[in-house]
């Protein structure tokens, strides 16, 4: 049966027009775009043509991120959810990105500096990436770690939130990604619903009493989905909260315990969304949790890292420009125009005569790209060399 419907799946698939390509605007640095808005963002635009990301520097600058529309429910769901109470969050699997600054993003908009956010990948490579991306977005209440679930237990009632968008089969990803139907299997569905269980069991002494787990995937089965949610509720202990859906006039279905988007049938890909509330009288909120409780969690992003003194030299550390907290009257700003700017991010010699001379922050329509230093004759560029721009700038 399962075989019938993916053929079946594969034959509509070509006939399917390619879907639309979104962006979610970065409130706290850019708030005007061209495009469809996302109905359940209000920073979410659909474009009507998909450009060439890596070569606009607004993208370098974290004016905004490209996501999903369908990922960006899950964002919605975490923003009807949030009371005064729900301070301190914990983004289970957050690579790349795009949930992680959804929802400091929606954190920073009700609660100012008030709040804290942990950004977690377990994998290694996919952990750089993320790091990368939330250095580019530039919250600084936004920690980033690489640990497998099972460590934050330590951390026992430290999280008011907890999202987890769970590595699943992938049925989603199917009309965006044809090695999402290579890969699967009813082998595949029933080995991402166990894992997906130790996930959350691993992870859920970190969750308060009364805090809100928020599940999600990008599929479509029930195994991984609807009798996951509903499992964690009966084993591990906790409430189904039931969703009431504000867009089904925009594809978005019901389902025994969630909400469930189709492509083809909303703007996006798949993605599948649910939430509980844990058992327990609810204590202390976890906003007490702080920087010196994920020391020993080895963060690869804590706080502001403004820089180190080499020397008697203090050398500013690139990404403290992009950061929201950065003090623009520190250094000088100097605007560079579309190609100029390119040519930093690629990395090649760019020449400021007429700037002043040492640490200067250079910035594309407004906003800040990095650090070089001046010298004349040529700029020691700071951007990091692992995020220099590949492609052919010219």
């Amino acid at each position: 049966m399962a075989g019938r419907k993916i053929s079946k799946f594969l034959a509509q698939r070509k006939r399917m027009e390619a879907l639309p390509v979104s962006i979610r605007l970065n409130p706290f640095k850019l708030t005007e775009w061209e495009g469809t808005p996302v109905p359940w963002n209000k920073w979410g635009r659909i474009l009507d043509s998909r450009p060439v990301f890596t070569l606009d520097p607004l993208f370098h600058a974290g004016a905004y991120y490209v996501q999903d529309s369908s990922a960006m429910y899950v964002g919605h769901i975490f923003r009807s959810l949030l009371t005064c109470d729900t301070r301190t969050v914990l983004d289970l699997c957050a690579a790349p990105g795009g949930k992680t600054t959804d929802l400091a993003a929606s954190l920073r908009e009700k609660f100012g500096n008030g709040f804290t956010l942990v950004s977690n990948e377990v994998m290694k490579q996919r952990a750089g990436v993320l790091r990368d991306n939330v250095a580019a977005w530039g919250d600084p209440n936004v920690i980033v770690t690489s640990l497998d679930p099972a460590a934050f237990a330590h951390l026992r009632s430290g999280f008011d939130i907890i999202v987890a968008d769970v590595p699943c089969s992938g049925e989603g990803m199917f009309r965006k990604d044809p090695k999402a139907v290579e890969q699967w299997s009813e082998d595949t569905v029933q080995l991402c619903a166990a894992r997906q269980k130790r996930i959350i069991s691993d992870v859920w002494p970190a969750l308060k009493p009364g805090g809100i787990l928020i599940y999600s995937t990008c599929t479509y089965n029930e195994q991984e989905n609807d009798d996951n949610l509903e499992w964690i509720a009966r084993e591990l202990g906790g409430s189904i909260v039931r969703l009431p859906n504000t867009y089904s006039g925009s594809g978005v279905k019901e389902s025994r315990a969630g909400h469930l988007l189709k492509a083809g049938e909303t703007l996006g890909e798949g993605q599948w969304v649910g939430a509980l509330v844990k058992d327990g009288i609810p204590g202390q909120s976890g906003r007490g949790l702080t920087d010196a409780d994920l020391k020993p969690f080895h963060p690869l992003i804590s706080g502001v890292h403004k820089g180190e003194y080499k020397g008697r030299d203090f050398v500013p550390d690139n990404d403290w420009a992009l950061n929201l907290d950065f003090d623009r009257n520190l250094y000088p700003m100097v605007e560079l125009d579309r190609q100029t700017a390119l040519k930093y991010l690629h990395r090649d010699s760019i020449l400021l005569p007429q700037a002043p001379r040492g640490y200067i922050v250079v910035c594309y329509r407004g906003l800040p790209l990095g650090f070089v230093k001046n010298l004349g004759t040529r700029c020691n560029n700071l951007l990091p060399q692992r995020r220099r721009i590949l492609m052919d700038i010219k």
